[in-house]
């Protein structure tokens, strides 16, 4: 199927698996471009080494092209700019919108941006400053999410600029790949879908809790970091809402120590990070102390199997998903829906009006 993003990124299927961190490493990038997807790296938890030989390995694993997501306001991201050019890496992704700047130093080098938004003015902005294309997430996705339903959100977005657009939150098969295309989108991007695969990393036991629950057991909490975040309801999310603000804060703060050992930062580089976060936003220093938290209760789960002790993002779609394929057969599967869907829609658009 080619659309607007296939040309523009040279992938064989219009779907982007998301950047997710402890989740889109190597292999789980690697078999989603294999499968004809566009896999995308998640960086935030890897260190500049770490996504060195990540993106050295992704290509060890395909010639398919792949993508790398990126944090706008990370005190390195122009390095990792710098890092992603130098490597060849196709297409930069970013969780918050970049600057003018590293949009400009990207295109100069061939690389195709990508900036993630939740709203029509952030992409109007990015797109002004010449993003290739935009990928827009409502509030049905997982992680850190908005209020609005991509239904009202996506279409938005398409009539606001004219770049291609590709819609996240919310889908899962082929059937919402054409609703997304029928509004316009050139694309969809999925993150619980690609988790829920084998070639993802992340411990059976937490696909197996991903997999147990239903629509109603995925919440959005502030609990976690004080931002919304949607994730699968847990013992440790009701522990979290029901805990103090003290013993939330020295939490939170052991958290962010260990993520500081392993993601190789400074307390100052730290402190730096946090000053970035609360810039613009109505936030505490306790929860911009919690936000530093957040990393590591998701590596407990998605790394160690944790679940008792790290937190599940997890998108409204998990209450719907009830396998575990590869990426090869979910795609084929994915595609094979389409195929489908689009066949029904035009019988019934060329269908006399009497029948």
């Amino acid at each position: 199927m080619e659309t607007a993003l296939t040309r523009l990124t040279g992938v064989r299927h219009p779907v982007v698996q998301t950047g997710m961190g402890w989740v889109a490493g190597p292999r789980l990038v690697a078999a989603a471009a294999n499968a004809g997807a566009l896999g995308i790296l998640g960086s935030a938890t890897m260190t500049p080494e770490q996504l060195r030989a990540a993106v050295r390995e992704v290509r060890s694993r395909t010639g398919e092209p792949f993508g790398v997501n990126l944090r706008a306001d990370a005190e390195d991201a122009g390095e990792r700019v710098d890092l992603i050019i130098s490597e060849g890496v196709r297409v930069a992704s970013f969780a918050l919108a970049p600057s003018r700047e590293l949009i400009a130093r990207l295109k100069g080098a061939g690389v195709v941006v990508m900036p993630s938004v939740g709203a029509r003015r952030h992409a109007e902005k990015v797109a002004d400053w010449g993003a290739d294309a935009v990928l827009v997430q409502g509030g049905e996705g997982g992680g850190h999410t908005g209020e609005i339903a991509t239904s009202v959100l996506l279409p938005q977005v398409v009539d606001a600029v004219d770049v291609p657009v590709v819609a996240a939150g919310g889908f899962h098969d082929g059937r919402g790949l054409v609703a997304a295309l029928a509004y316009g989108a050139a694309g969809i991007a999925m993150g619980t879908r690609f988790l829920l695969t084998s070639d993802s990393t992340v411990p059976d036991s937490v696909k197996s809790r991903y997999l147990a629950a239903s629509v109603a057991d995925v919440t959005v909490t502030t609990a976690v970091d004080g931002l919304p975040h949607r994730m699968l309801r847990s013992e440790l999310v009701a522990s979290l809402e029901r805990v103090g603000r003290i013993r939330a804060l020295v939490r939170a703060g052991r958290h962010a120590a260990g993520f500081r050992r392993i993601s190789g930062l400074s307390w100052r580089q730290m402190y730096r990070e946090g000053m970035r976060l609360k810039h613009g936003k109505d936030l505490s220093w306790g929860q911009v102390l919690l936000a530093a938290n957040t990393p590591m209760l998701l590596r407990a789960a998605m790394v160690d199997g944790r679940t008792d002790l790290g937190v599940m993002a997890a998108g409204q779609v998990t209450g719907v998903i009830e396998d575990v394929p590869s990426c090869a057969d979910l795609l084929a599967r994915l595609m094979a829906e389409a195929d489908a869907a689009l066949a029904e829609l035009h019988g019934l658009a060329t269908r006399p009006p009497w029948t």
